[in-house]
């Protein structure tokens, strides 16, 4: 509005002295005087502005006449194209000049400038894979989707621009939350560009979010092969999504080639635990617990989990707790002082009825650790050894409100799940998610990681059961009345 405004009164300001200067011209009373070949041609000071005018203008013309004539007289000659490229430089001169202004009015977020240079540059150079591109970005930055639609559109057709026009097409799409065909313009630009890492990192995350694992394998091996991932991270992520298939498998009724696939994903990642539980659990189906055995122990040599703990548990799904607590020392003794060893002892112990054992087994974590299930188990502890109904429901009071401890959270968006994906559903991430404790605070547990065992009972039971517990808790908080605490091997 102050620019606008600026050149306005600069333009008033230059008319009105061009006006001034023309007046003290014509009362000046001076004379230009020509003499030319004995004739005499007087001028007023005026007149002579004009006739110096007029002469600039007539060598201008001549010029560019006699530059006509050259062009003429090479093509007479046979230049077949001397005429030709004497207009087009002209029309490519004032082309790119409109197409520096309109990267300047782009760069600069003047949308609408950009567009109408463009536009210009677009009528004088007639070069639609250079323009179309440009006008597309700058209807995006004016927020013009439809025109910058017809821009990418006509990216389609030129073989050298198709790819950015799918590319665009693609963006807008994701923006628009259509999934399903932006899956399908991904697998287009990947078609055309194979090592185009982002298009791969695409078209990835959406065979992911679709299900489609397949493929997803497909594409993660494409990006190996470029050079894209590194060997160990490629044999990780495939286990990943090797492991889905084979859920997907097990989901189908498939469960010979579910339980063959979930051991190809434990092989190429021992450390992914979902993988070894799954394995773990085809080796049971299959008669074979030692091999189960061994693929929950080296599993849980690198995470000890609540999961590996109930896969172990189903090997012998019938034994008393003593000779549970016996047969877990498999286990307990690898990683003695690791937070889930302690958890699991003194849940084995509960069951066992040892709740002085229990009781060592936690420690100090009812202090320095305090969460949900570590404060369940406390209370399972105090009524064990006949604690007062008042210590066990402040227990159980303090559990309902403290932290729920390790979960599967995703490493992007720090988003926790209640079971583990290959996806996380918050940001779509492939293979983000590990078992920690959030940065905040979470909601109640309410799965098989409290009391995950529930010793004495068979795995598939340990959902059932912590459900249980979590009812029983919130009726000695809202009654005030003396109930049952802890896992079903406590009473």
């Amino acid at each position: 509005m102050v620019w606008s405004l600026v050149k306005v009164l600069v333009f008033v300001a230059l008319i009105a002295a061009l006006t001034i200067g023309a007046a003290a011209l014509v009362h000046s009373g001076s004379a230009l005087t020509l003499v030319f070949q004995g004739y005499e041609i007087r001028l007023g000071p005026l007149q002579a502005l004009i006739a110096g005018l007029l002469l600039v203008g007539l060598v201008w013309l001549a010029l560019r006449l006699l530059g006509l004539a050259v062009a003429s007289l090479r093509f007479l000659l046979g230049d077949e194209t001397a005429l030709s490229r004497r207009f087009v430089r002209n029309r490519e001169r004032k082309g790119y000049d409109a197409l520096a202004d309109g990267l300047m009015a782009l760069a600069s977020g003047e949308a609408r400038t950009a567009l109408n240079k463009i536009g210009r540059a677009e009528r004088f150079l007639q070069r639609p894979h250079l323009t179309n591109l440009l006008a597309a970005q700058a209807a995006e930055m004016a927020g013009d989707t439809s025109r910058a639609t017809e821009a990418y559109k006509r990216l389609l057709t030129d073989d050298r621009t198709r790819f950015v026009g799918i590319r665009g097409i693609l963006k807008q799409k994701l923006a628009e939350g259509d999934k399903t065909t932006a899956l399908k313009l991904a697998e287009k630009a990947h078609a055309l560009k194979p090592r185009h890492e982002e298009m791969q990192d695409t078209l990835l995350q959406l065979q992911a979010q679709a299900g489609d694992w397949k493929g997803a394998r497909l594409t993660l091996e494409a990006k190996r092969r470029v050079g894209a991932l590194p060997r160990d991270v490629h044999r990780r992520r495939d286990a990943v999504l090797a492991l889905q298939q084979a859920r997907v498998m097990a989901e189908g009724g498939n469960a010979t080639a579910a339980a063959e696939a979930a051991r190809a994903a434990n092989r190429a990642s021992p450390d992914l635990v979902p993988a070894a539980a799954m394995a773990a659990k085809g080796f049971i189906a299959a008669g074979n617990p030692r091999q189960a055995a061994r693929v929950v122990r080296k599993a849980w040599e690198a995470q000890p989990h609540p999961e590996l703990a109930a896969a172990f548990a189903a090997i012998v799904p019938d034994e008393t707790p003593q000779e549970r607590l016996r047969r877990f020392r498999f286990l307990t003794d690898i990683r003695p002082t690791d937070t889930e060893t302690r958890l699991l002892l003194a849940e084995l112990n509960i069951a066992a009825e040892d709740f002085a054992a229990a009781r060592r087994a936690l420690g100090d974590l009812p202090d320095s650790h305090p969460t949900q299930r570590v404060l369940t188990l406390m209370a399972a502890i105090e009524r064990g050894q006949g604690a007062e109904d008042a210590v066990v429901r402040g227990w159980l009071t303090r559990a309902l409100t403290a932290p729920r401890g390790a979960q599967w959270v995703c490493d992007k968006c720090n988003t926790p799940h209640a079971a583990w994906a290959p996806v996380c559903e918050s940001c779509g991430g492939v293979d983000t998610l590990s078992w920690r404790e959030p940065p905040h605070s979470a909601a109640p547990a309410t799965g098989a990681e409290m009391l995950p065992l529930i010793v004495g009972r068979p795995a598939e039971t340990a959902a059932e059961a912590a459900r249980a517990a979590s009812v029983e808790e919130a009726e000695v908080v809202e009654d005030g009345a003396p109930q049952k605490a802890g896992s079903g091997g406590a009473d």
